[in-house]
């Protein structure tokens, strides 16, 4: 199996996560999203939407978009609740980080380190702001109640929130007005399996 992904990126860092966390073995293939290795002929033969993360699967089935895969992988694991309800509330936190968080945090995070502030992007920049603090704010009301944003257990409602939460500063939020993210990071960082972005 293979993985194609920059791990730089907080999408694809989701599914490294989720695949070291499980131990499932996997060949990873660097992208390079900044060089524009994502939009050769090779790699959107593989995913024509030109976009990583993508998983070739060992019978040559492709997936892709984060959330669809660290899914897939967790699927019959302690990652995903078997409770219906509980279920339910972790694919809605998969729905709230990719419209809600995503767009701000890992967008401002992009024109911050990546971009390095240019200045035609300066006022996108300062207008992502209160959205990526909405956000963060509704997750550490969240984590005020329980250690994990569906209970008292890891889920991947917390790895597809961690990915670019972790490192929101890079975008210039400040996490240390979010006492409950700071801790819900490290215990994140304690699991077995953890493996760092870089």
């Amino acid at each position: 199996m293979k993985v194609y992904g920059d791990t730089l990126s907080g999408n694809c860092y989701k599914v490294k996560l989720v695949l070291s966390l499980l131990g499932i073995e996997h060949e990873w293939q660097h992208v390079d999203i900044l060089k524009g290795e994502a939009k050769t002929p090779t790699f959107l033969a593989i995913n024509p939407n030109g976009k990583v993360p993508t998983v070739l699967l060992d019978d040559g089935r492709v997936l892709s978009e984060s959330n669809a895969i660290i899914g897939y992988f967790a699927d019959g694991t302690d990652l995903i609740p078997q409770d219906r309800f509980l279920k339910a509330k972790a694919y809605q936190w998969l729905f709230f980080e990719q419209y809600s968080h995503e767009p701000f945090i890992a967008v401002a995070r992009f024109i911050q380190k990546y971009q390095g502030m240019p200045a035609e992007r300066l006022d996108e920049y300062h207008s992502l702001q209160p959205g990526g603090h909405k956000a963060l704010t509704i997750m550490e009301q969240a984590l005020r109640e329980s250690d994990y944003l569906v209970g008292e257990t890891l889920t991947i409602a917390d790895i597809a929130l961690y990915g670019y939460t972790h490192v929101a500063h890079e975008g210039g939020f400040d996490l240390s007005q979010y006492p409950a993210i700071q801790a819900w990071c490290q215990r994140i960082c304690e699991h077995d399996g953890y493996v760092e972005m870089i």
